[in-house]
Parts: structure tokens; C-alpha cells; sequence
């Protein structure tokens, strides 16, 4: 992450989140749940995962964290916060 600004990237997870949504309707708020306002089901939200995951070099997220993501800012807060562990061991994240 330390080309981009954390600002940046939760601007570039918003356009994919936004972009995949099955429901756009509400795509305009300001922190959108992913479920409720933005349509997502379990197929969706998988295929949302694998896009992160190949956008960002991330790790396969485990099924408790993911239960903790419910809007679009957890998961903004889950990306940057996993690049910024990986860039402090030095690795990918």
C-alpha cells in the first residue's frame, strides 16, 4: 500500500464493491450495506472476495472475520488493514 494512500485504496475497494453490487440502487450512501442496501447474497459476496483477493494479493478470508463484514466500510477497514500487515512483515499480504 505504500504506493497508494489508504484513502486511495478505500476509494479503489468502494469502485469494486460498488461495481459488483447486484443491487446499485443505493450505491450512493455513504457506508451501504452489502446485503441489505447493496443486494449482495453468498454467491456474490464470494465472487466479491475473489476479486479482492486477486486485486490485492490478499489471503483467503476465514469464515469469522467475514461474518464481521456487513457494510462497505468493513470492507475497506479488512483490505487496508490486511495491506498494512503485509507490508510490515515485508511480504504479500
Amino acid at each position: 500500500m505504500s504506493e497508494r494512500t489508504a484513502e486511495e485504496t478505500r476509494q479503489d475497494i468502494r469502485d469494486i464493491v460498488i461495481g459488483m453490487a447486484p443491487d446499485q440502487g443505493l450505491a450512493d450512501r455513504p457506508d451501504p450495506e452489502l446485503v441489505e442496501e447493496l443486494g449482495y447474497h453468498s454467491l456474490a459476496l464470494l465472487e466479491l472476495a475473489f476479486a479482492l483477493e486477486d486485486e490485492y494479493g490478499l489471503p483467503p478470508i476465514d469464515r469469522e472475520r467475514a461474518r464481521l463484514i456487513r457494510r462497505l466500510s468493513d470492507v475497506q477497514d479488512y483490505v487496508v488493514a490486511e495491506l498494512a500487515r503485509a507490508e510490515v512483515s515485508g511480504g504479500a499480504a
